[in-house]
């Protein structure tokens, strides 16, 4: 590493030849690849924007001139290069560096990151803020073409274009998100990529960089470009912005000079590259859909590190196999996912049955309503989207679905603590952002087998739209029957019957908790332990079993504490005026970082210790 060792920040970056640089990229990439290796990460699109990273920190003066990036899988070289290189294998590690830009971590992250289309809008607000204190600071906003089908990309788009900002977009087209992208605006992006007119133009803008001729010719290749495809001129001239491309983003040179020319011209400015997601990593390269997020591998060989331990089947398999077999048999079912038709599974749906599963792109907010649409004719969707991308389409579940009293399936992904993401990431807020919402029911399960279940049972009739939450990552390792068991609305489960101590789980959180529970036992302590199961409508019957028979009750759930089964439990206690003390384990009300999730759920004391311990606790003290 011996230009690497020597940046130190990003003003080392000044003085370095082309060459230099260049032979800094090589280095920055077999840094991320070195400490990704044994520390995963998300290594695929950041191995892609490494000279667009250099270049970005070599023409403008960071931190005062602004980089706001989208997501952060684009970030790596960008932590590496501001500061971060000696901590960087520390990256998503508990305590360590967070996988995604944070203003609290680093004065050159300019904004936090973690959901897409948030960089334009971020930026403009940085632009016109500079504007009214007097400042003349640079601000870019760097936007995968994935997160170009959100919303609120656009929305961002058409307010700086009508605000004439002095804005520099550079849009990062590696046509590709997690899965491949998908929709009109990819397709549109292609056609740009690959006309002929652009291609020629573009050997002859290479041909003359460097000389006075660059501007003019610039602006030549955009409207070439641009009428090569439409009429009427591009999408994003129609809002207001000057568009340049499309250029390798993958070479130094090229984007240096580029950028150099064109960011002294005022007013909003798109630049439309082209990256190749895993560069310089050839099974990245090749695989882009693994290797975006790929876990542990051998750096020299590229063979992915997996565990020899067989273990349980992941929730989103048993979503994806289950939502096939119901397809088969109810021809009203469909799937719906916002761009992670492999994140969730419903890539097994996609592959026999490709008529009944839709990808709407990275779009939560469409992907509700397009689900309420189906449903207001009949059609019976399952749409899966993560827990914490499911916030950014609450007012479209209130509007949409709930308030016409549509009946559609939410499958709530990576619901809980999700581990090395982070703070962004977790989904610890849908129990109590969903529980106040008239016209729904919300469970989760405690096994796969009980996902399976409800998954199927929530076809009947009885049922009206049902908020389905399960974790991340692998299940009890349960037998799961061939035929499912019908859960009626509602209704929780009984584990264990006795008195004293009442002990109510949502979720698998109730697997450890039953453990904790066995073992107190045998410290003598009388339990009762539910599995509740549905949050809403709650189990009032099992609520008054436990009041009548216990001196106290523990509530434990995989979510925020606030809002949720303790405050379900205990508005039922308020309400009824029952003198009985209850005790919450779940998610405290501040963020929780990153770290695996056991260390996770260590620290915010509901794991089988801590579980253990306040059962112990709870006994001891109200039992007198």
């Amino acid at each position: 590493m011996e230009i690497l060792s020597k940046v130190n920040d990003p003003k080392d970056l000044k003085n370095l030849t082309i060459q230099e640089l260049e032979k800094l990229a090589q280095e920055i990439r077999e840094h991320i690849i070195h400490c990704c290796a044994l520390n995963p990460g998300h290594i695929g699109a950041s191995l892609g924007t490494v000279e667009l990273t250099i270049a970005l920190h070599y023409l403008y003066n960071t931190p005062i001139d602004k980089i706001v990036w989208d997501v952060g899988h684009q970030a790596y070289s960008h932590k590496i290069i501001t500061g971060r290189r000696d901590q960087f294998c520390t990256n998503r590690t508990y305590k360590g560096l967070s996988g995604f830009p944070k203003m609290k971590e680093s004065e050159y992250d300019s904004f936090g990151v973690g959901h897409s289309s948030t960089s334009i809008s971020a930026a403009l607000g940085m632009v016109l803020a500079s504007k009214i204190k007097g400042l003349d600071n640079k601000v870019v906003a760097v936007i995968g073409d994935g997160a170009m089908t959100g919303g609120l990309a656009f929305e961002g788009l058409n307010n700086a274009g009508a605000e004439k900002s002095d804005i520099l977009v550079i849009l990062n087209d590696n046509q590709i998100s997690i899965d491949k992208n998908v929709g009109a605006l990819h397709n549109y992006l292609i056609k740009i990529s690959t006309s002929q007119i652009y291609n020629t133009t573009k050997k002859r803008v290479w041909d003359l960089v460097g000389s006075k001729k660059i501007r003019s010719l610039l602006k030549r290749f955009a409207f070439s470009t641009k009428t090569a495809i439409m009429d009427k001129g591009s999408i994003f001239e129609s809002l207001g912005f000057r568009y340049f491309g499309v250029i390798d983003g993958n070479n130094l040179e090229m984007m240096i000079s580029t950028i150099k020319d064109i960011k002294e011209i005022p007013g909003p400015k798109l630049l439309h590259i082209i990256t190749k997601k895993g560069k310089g990593f050839k099974p990245a390269e090749e695989n882009q859909v693994v290797w975006h997020a790929p876990g542990a591998f051998d750096k020299e060989t590229g063979e992915r590190i997996e565990s020899s331990i067989k273990k349980a089947p992941k929730y989103q398999d048993v979503f994806g196999n289950t939502l096939l077999e119901i397809a088969k048999t109810n021809s009203k079912v469909v799937g719906v996912t916002p761009a992670m038709p492999s994140g969730c599974s419903m890539n097994i749906l996609m592959a026999q049955m490709p008529e009944r599963a839709f990808d709407v792109g990275i779009a939560e907010q469409h992907a509700v309503t397009f689900s309420a649409g189906l449903a207001s004719q009949g059609i019976l969707p399952y749409c899966n989207i993560y827990s914490s991308f499911m916030q950014r389409a609450y007012d479209n579940v209130i509007h949409d679905v709930a308030t016409q009293d549509l009946k559609v399936i939410f499958c709530l992904d990576r619901a809980g603590l999700v581990g090395e993401d982070g703070a962004t990431h977790h989904g610890v807020f849908d129990l109590s952002y969903f529980r106040p919402i008239p016209n729904l029911s919300i469970f989760s399960p405690i096994n796969e087998a009980e996902l399976r279940d409800i998954m199927f049972s929530v076809q009947d009739n009885i049922y009206k739209t049902t908020i389905i939450r399960y974790p991340r990552g692998n299940g009890q390792g349960i037998e799961i029957p061939k035929n499912y068991s019908f859960i009626e609305p509602g209704k929780a489960q009984l584990l264990h019957d006795g008195k004293g101590v009442a002990i109510l789980t949502i979720g698998p959180i109730g697997n450890i908790a039953k453990e904790a529970a066995e073992k107190a036992k045998l410290e003598g302590v009388d339990y009762i332990h539910y599995n509740m199961r549905f949050i809403k409508p709650i189990d009032k019957e099992a609520l008054q079993h436990v009041c009548n028979n216990c001196h106290s009750i523990i509530t434990i759930e995989d979510g925020s504490v606030i809002g949720g089964l303790f405050s379900a439990v205990s508005e039922y206690i308020t309400i009824n005026n029952i003198n009985i003390s209850v005790t919450p384990l779940g998610v405290p009300d501040r963020f929780i970082e990153q770290g695996t999730i056991p260390e996770l759920i260590t620290e915010c004391g509901f794991d089988y210790d801590g579980i253990y311990k306040t059962i112990l606790n709870v006994n001891k003290k109200f039992s007198k």
